[in-house]
């Protein structure tokens, strides 16, 4: 669709609708901060475009023509349709800058994410925050596209192609059912023993099946799964039934661990088992407002967390 020719700016409509208001050229200058000499000028270019006297000037005022005050009735419908427009879109740009899109890993949406919200709604309690809960795998995928202004997900490596921080530090530990003969072993068990070993894993596009299968990969190849799950509840439920050994968050393991529903397993080299979890975002477009204010609160509390790193 295009303009028909001959459109006035709506400028000057409204340059018009103030002259009809004040009975003076001078004054309806003055209230568009302009001179009068422009304001006359710019009613005559009108004039000319429209090919219609539209006031009468005069030493005491200026009266709008028959021809005027037809185009004033025109003019003010679409003086309010284009007020109406700019108001809603700064309503669409006030609706995006309170309204934050968020993907977390589960772990992290589950133990992380809660606290680090309230921080936020504290500060800022006009944001409203959309979580989407995925795997990690899952987060990349959603603010590769722009669906999550920020993504929280887990693993040994920063994604390719995307903007990242690193949050925090998370300690995966072993874990069997107390039944299970490691439950008892004196001796630690080696990453190569535990490579050996069928094993409760998570799902493809975990960022823990990522940590872990990286660690182990670099003793031999791991043994085939025991099973597949696709959360770490269920993980730690099969584990609690002696199914097989599993590697867990440690955040997720210790209710059971404290409850002697499950036993950690001493690791020879602890360490390898250590993921980090990360905020991601598109290179394009680097957490500001209410997503820089979030990261900042995530940083904050991790860092004062003693358990963390």
């Amino acid at each position: 669709m295009t303009l028909p020719p001959g459109m006035p700016d709506l400028d000057v409509l409204d340059l018009l609708v103030s002259v009809a208001e004040f009975a003076s050229l001078g004054a309806a200058a003055r209230q568009h901060g302009i001179t009068q000499p422009a304001a006359s000028m710019r009613i005559s270019a009108l004039e000319r475009r429209l090919r219609l006297r539209l006031i009468d000037r005069s030493p005491t005022g200026s009266q709008l023509t028959d021809a005027g005050r037809a185009v004033l009735a025109q003019a003010l419908p679409v003086l309010a349709a284009a007020r109406s427009f700019v108001e809603g879109v700064s309503a669409l740009h006030a609706a995006d800058v309170s309204r934050l899109r968020v993907a977390a890993s589960k772990t992290i949406a589950d133990h992380r994410i809660p606290q680090w919200l309230e921080a936020l709604h504290t500060a800022c309690p006009e944001v409203t925050v959309a979580l989407e809960v995925e795997n990690t795998r899952q987060v990349e995928v959603l603010v590769r596209s722009g669906a999550a202004d920020l993504g929280f997900v887990e693993g040994p490596h920063s994604p390719p192609g995307l903007g990242s921080r690193v949050i925090s530090a998370d300690e995966l530990v072993v874990v069997v059912s107390p039944s299970h003969e490691w439950a008892n072993r004196r001796k630690a068990v080696t990453l190569r023993e535990l490579a050996n070993t069928a094993l409760l894993w998570r799902e493809p596009g975990s960022g823990t099946r990522e940590t872990v299968w990286e660690a182990l990969s670099a003793e031999c190849e791991p043994a085939a799964p025991a099973a597949e799950l696709g959360s770490a509840i269920a993980i730690n439920a099969a584990a609690c039934h002696g199914v097989a050994p599993a590697v867990l968050s440690r955040l997720i393991a210790a209710p059971m661990l404290s409850t002697g529903a499950l036993v950690e397993v001493r690791l020879a080299v602890p360490v390898a088992l250590t993921r980090k979890f990360r905020v991601i975002w598109r290179r394009q477009s680097p957490p500001s407002g209410p997503a820089d204010f979030l990261v900042e609160i995530a940083l904050r509390v991790e860092s004062a967390s003693p358990n963390n790193w």
